[in-house]
């Protein structure tokens, strides 16, 4: 497990991010630009701040067990940022963002389209002012099209977006239908392309002066991270179907009944499926002109994956992937979390912190997978309380004690 260190400068020292989204999409790109060093300003609403900090049980527990107000949703995709509560509904609070957006870098938000344009701070008004901002607006569907004044959700657009056609079993077996994948991926890749976007508009930037808009979407996202699928059907005009944990180009590709348990099995190529039907005690599946070949597998899979199943049926999980791997054969068991975490490749690579909080002092969060040599990642903030750093994020933009004690008394921040 990873301890706060203290911080070296980070790869984006001195970027500063001024963050208006909630949920996940953005709140995930924002702390992946935190995790990099950049000052990461998260605006929340007063009283309720992201909706995420609701979202739960399980809550953030405090020394004696009991339950705090932070989620553990919101614990998630909020390290390293500094939380400030302004009322942007009050002309007082736009003016506030107004003046934050002309000193930062980057802008990220993810309003419904047009809905900043009625506070005055849409992009050509914010690019006015500060023309080398780069701004990354995050919708369900962008900024046109016909779908552009939809709410967006992950889960509505796994459906749109054709993921749930190509997730879970077959329709012809028992439990077979549309399902989700067991996370937000629409939100999550859709953070990460939103973080790859911001740093080339960054470097377009520092080399023109010139500031830009970038228009992020789920659906567009969806539609990009179907990979091999995606490119199966342009090729083809067949759309996939579900194949539960089989893959639709490789055979053998995925879960198979051992005598006491489940594992995977992840034949990649021909010489490590005769490395398999070795173990298998049956070397005569790699020279059957059925299976020799990919290809040939995957035409003949409905009589090649019942014989493979029957085999693997017969000795215990542990026996197969102490042969597969010592032949470097791709396999591997299937952990819930306790066990993912628990796992020694797992810790060895340090993928969880603790982090101190001014409400416990258990708060432990998934690391960050990035491992930079020369800038690594530094953990310098717990995912902050609501408003936590409003006075002090004001006092730097040139807010006097007076004008700051005045939006209080008004209701503007808290």
């Amino acid at each position: 497990m990873q301890t706060p260190n203290t911080p070296t400068p980070g790869a984006l020292d001195g970027v500063r991010v001024l963050d208006l989204s909630r949920v996940l999409a953005g709140p995930w790109c924002t702390q992946t630009l935190a995790d990099l060093g950049a000052d990461v300003i998260k605006v929340e609403r007063p009283g309720s701040g992201d909706d995420t900090r609701a979202w739960g049980p399980p809550y953030l527990r405090d020394a004696e067990g009991r339950d705090t107000s932070e989620a553990a949703y919101y614990l998630g995709a909020n390290r390293n940022k500094r939380s400030i509560a302004i009322d942007i509904a009050k002309p007082e609070g736009q003016a506030l963002i107004r003046e934050l957006a002309g000193q930062v870098d980057v802008l990220v938000e993810n309003f419904k389209v047009g809905d900043l344009a009625r506070y005055g701070l849409d992009a050509p008004t914010l690019l006015a002012a500060n023309p080398g901002l780069v701004i990354c607006s995050i919708t369900g569907f962008g900024q046109t099209g016909p779908y552009k004044d939809r709410a967006g959700y992950d889960y509505a657009v796994q459906g749109i977006g054709g993921l749930m056609s190509v997730t879970g079993e077959r329709d012809d077996l028992p439990g077979g239908g549309p399902q989700k994948v067991g996370v937000a991926v629409a939100d999550l890749f859709t953070g990460l392309y939103a973080t790859v976007a911001i740093l080339a508009a960054l470097r377009h930037r520092d080399a023109t002066g010139q500031g830009q808009v970038i228009d992020m979407a789920l659906l567009d996202t969806q539609l990009a991270m179907l990979a091999n699928l995606g490119s199966n059907y342009l090729c083809t005009g067949v759309a996939p179907k579900r194949m539960g944990n089989a893959h639709q180009n490789i055979v053998p590709y995925q879960v198979f009944a051992s005598s006491d348990g489940h594992l995977i099995l992840a034949v990649g190529n021909d010489s490590q499926f005769t490395k398999f039907a070795e173990i298998a005690g049956r070397p005569d599946w790699a020279t059957d002109p059925r299976f020799a070949k990919n290809a040939d597998r995957v035409r003949h899979r409905a009589i090649l994956v019942p014989e493979i199943a029957a085999v693997v049926a017969t000795r215990p999980r542990n026996d197969w992937l102490g042969a597969l791997e010592a032949a470097k054969v791709p396999c591997g068991a299937i952990n819930d979390l306790a066990e993912a975490f628990a796992d020694p490749q797992v810790q060895a690579r340090e993928m969880t912190v603790a982090m101190p909080h001014p409400l416990s002092d258990k708060l432990r969060l998934v690391a960050s997978p990035i491992k930079l040599s020369a800038t690594p990642i530094s953990y310098r903030h717990a995912p902050p309380l609501l408003g936590q750093h409003t006075l002090d994020v004001l006092a730097e933009a040139g807010l006097s004690e007076q004008q700051i004690a005045l939006l209080r008394e008004r209701g503007v921040i808290t």
